[in-house]
Parts: C-alpha cells; structure tokens; sequence
C-alpha cells in the first residue's frame, strides 16, 4: 500500500453533519467497513475507477477491501450505503473471490498517487498527492478533485499544494497492454444497451470476445439482454465461470433464467453455485416456469410498498435509477414481506396517481383494488391481452394465496411476441434510416 495512503491528509473533507459529500481517498484507504449491524468486515485498501474519454472525470467502480487473512476482495460502490468519519458501512452479500483488475480497470492510490501531470493551462508539472471523490445526482462516485504538489524551488523539498478540478489537469492517459480494445471502448460509451449489442455482432468474434471481456459486470450485463438467445449464449460461453456468474447476477432475474435455460442443464448448474445465492434464488425460482407463461416472463423485482408508506416515499423508490420505466409506471403495495413472494397483495398505486397526491398522503387512501392480477401459469397471449384491454405498462403476478410473486412487463412481452430475428431487422431499419437522412 501506499505510504501516502495510510498518513492522515492536511486538507478537509466537505461535510454535510457526519455525511461526507467529498471523499479524498487516501484518507479513506485504512477506514474500517462494517455490514449493517454494526460488525466489522474489513479495512479500505484502495479504489477502483475507470477512465473515460474527453477527459471526463473516471467513474469509481467500487472499493477493495481487505478482509480476514489479508484478502481482498471488491465491493461494488452501490454496495456501500454511507461514507462517514472514520467508517464505510456497506450492504448486501460479500463476494470472498480474491480481487483482480480487470481491462479498463486502474487502481487510485495504486496506480494513480504519485504521477506526474501537468496543468492544462499552464503545462507546469506538478505531481498527484490524492484524489476527492463526489456522488453526482444519478448516484455515480466520480473522482471530480485531485490534490497535487508544485515542484519546490530552491532549497525547499516541497512545492505548494493545492486542489484542483480533473479537467484542469492532463497526462493521465495509460498504456494497456491491449490498446485497440481500449480505444474501441472508448468510441463506444455512449452508445445504448442495445445499439452496443448491434456493434458487437458487427465485429469479428475473437474481437467481440475482448470488448465483452473488458465491459463492466453491469454494461456486458444490459448488453445480453439486448441480444438475441443464440448470440448470448455464445458469448457467454466465452466468459469464465466467476465472470459469467457476476455478469448473471447483474442481469434482470427474468433474462437470467432465459439464459441459463439456452446453456445446458449442467453448465446452468454450475453457474447457479458460483452467484451469490440471494441472486440465484431469484433465477431459479423463475426456471420452474414454462419460458411462455406468466411465471416465466415475470422480473421479480418490481417496486414494492406498505399500504402505510407515503406518496413522497412512493415517488422517491419509482426515481431510482435502476428502475425500468415500465415498472416505474406503478407501485404494488402489499403486507409485509415486501421482497417477493411477498405478504398479500393489496393493489397498485398508479405513477400518475402519486403525481396528483399530496406528498404525505398514504398509500393505502390512494391504492387501486380493481386491477386483477394473473396466476403465474397464465399464457402469453393472455398476458399481451391483459396489458393491451387496461392500458398498463407492467401487470402483477401471484400466487394461490395472493401473495406477489413478480411483474411483468410489457416490453418482456414484446420480446417474446416479435420474431426471434426482430433485433436484427431492427438495426437495419436504423441503419436506412440513417442513410435516408444523410
């Protein structure tokens, strides 16, 4: 580790009471993680980014922390639910494999602390002393702020320090041992899940093969639900069994078991032990049902509420940025459990409805009852003519005893009703449309 990273810093972190809005991360690297009830889990030990192009500020993936018998492991940052003095409290189940970088990948205090960079407007050479990372309103960790030393003058060991923005400095650029895909990576962040899809079954396998490879978990994830069965299994089949089981446990659970469904009984197995079980879970409860049923077409995640829940609390859930928005269009209030199969279902609190309400007001004076939901062996064509009859964007499923097992979609129906090339005559239409407007 990093002399640097274990000193204490002269500068401040922004606060906001105990929560911090800006994390310099050499202060952080020693601070300890505790699980939510308090226990200790770990140290920091570094963080994990990745750069972007245009010099924009690089994301931070996640931390490495050290665990017992010095391992360490990676927690994602939508892991960690706070960042106060002196603690990192983080959520979920840990993942134990030993961490490892991947392409794309740079570790700050590892690989960032102490490099030469110069000012962008002046040129002058200073080097980086430590970085402050910010959340913007999406919710994303970016490294916004970097502390750096002037050279000193003279006698003097230590130039000046100061704190400057990211885009006011150049010369972070690295070399990667593979600079092709890097670069290809970089034309194609912007790109959508599905236009992204379209690109890769453009290029030549073993290049397909690289760029999915250097993907985050989560973007290669949001890329195979976007593609057709054949392709991804076939790029799955490319991944190791770790890799494959993390980018299956980003994935929607209904996608998920669509998947391992293509990929053999044995191999699906083997995938199943290697996610983390709450993740696996989901997946294998949606496998016992027929691909074209109600049960099988369902995400078992949609937004769940009490009937005491309020409207203000309503709307924030439906905000979150990992909500389709075709899930965001209502809200299933049920009796506790709220994870599914959850208590009894009550009904639905439709999007505009929130919309119209006072922020206070709760969810049980506002919830539709009329809207039936469907068993989950119910057909898909019952499904497509449930959704079409009462205008919805997603309908619930249940069980024998009413209570929530999940949600279907409307855009998991389309995909089960167009043609299986449907993807493929898309992109071409894209594309005469494209050389239309040219």
């Amino acid at each position: 580790m990093h002399k640097r990273a274990l000193a204490k810093s002269r500068y401040p972190l922004l606060m906001s009471g105990n929560i911090i809005n800006r994390v310099f991360l050499a202060r952080l690297a020693g601070t300890a993680v505790f699980d939510p009830n308090g226990d200790p889990v770990g140290k920091v030990r570094d963080a994990v980014a990745t750069l972007r192009t245009n010099n924009q500020a690089p994301r931070i993936l996640g931390l490495v922390v050290e665990v017992p018998l010095r391992r360490r492991i990676f927690v994602p940052i939508t892991r960690v639910t706070s960042i106060e003095s002196g603690a990192v409290v983080i959520t979920g189940l840990l993942n134990m494999r030993r961490f490892d970088t991947r392409t794309g990948e740079i570790l700050v205090l590892g690989e960032l602390l102490d490099r030469s960079v110069a000012i962008t407007e002046s040129n002058e050479a200073v080097v980086v002393e430590d970085m402050g990372m910010e959340q913007n309103r999406s919710g994303d960790w970016l490294i916004t702020r970097v502390h750096v030393m002037r050279r000193g003058r003279g006698l003097r060991r230590k130039g000046a320090t100061s704190t400057l923005a990211w885009e006011e400095l150049s010369g972070f650029a690295i070399m990667e041992k593979d600079q092709g895909v890097i670069n290809l990576l970089s034309t194609l962040t912007n790109l959508r899940a599905a236009d992204l899809a379209a690109v890769l079954l453009d290029l030549a396998p073993k290049r397909r093969v690289e760029v999915a490879r250097a993907l985050e978990d989560e973007r290669l994830a949001d890329v195979l639900e976007e593609m057709d069965e054949k392709a991804r299994v076939s790029l799955l089949a490319e991944l190791e069994g770790e890799r494959a089981a993390d980018v299956l446990g980003e994935m929607d659970p209904d996608d998920a078991a669509d998947l391992l469904r293509e990929v053999g009984q044995e191999r699906a197995q083997a995938l199943l032990d290697l996610m983390e079980p709450e993740d696996a879970e989901d997946v294998l409860r949606l496998m016992n049902y027929e691909d074209y049923s109600a049960g099988g077409l369902m995400t078992t995640e949609p937004v769940v509420l009490t009937a005491d829940a309020t409207v203000a609390e309503a709307l924030a859930a439906v905000r979150m940025s990992e909500v389709s928005p075709a899930l965001a269009s209502q809200v299933y209030v049920c009796r506790s459990p709220l994870e599914t199969p959850t208590g009894r279902f009550i009904g639905i609190a439709h999007l505009q409805r929130l919309l119209r309400e006072p922020p206070a007001t709760l969810l049980g004076a506002i919830v539709d009852t009329d809207t039936q939901a469907l068993n989950p062996d119910a057909s898909l064509n019952v499904v497509a003519s449930y959704l079409a009859s009462y205008n919805l964007l997603s309908v619930p499923v249940v069980d024998a005893n009413e209570r929530l097992l999940g949600a279907i979609t409307v855009d998991d129906v389309l995909d089960h009703l167009l043609p299986e090339n449907w993807r493929h005559g898309h992109q071409q239409s894209l594309d005469s449309a494209k050389n239309l407007e040219v």
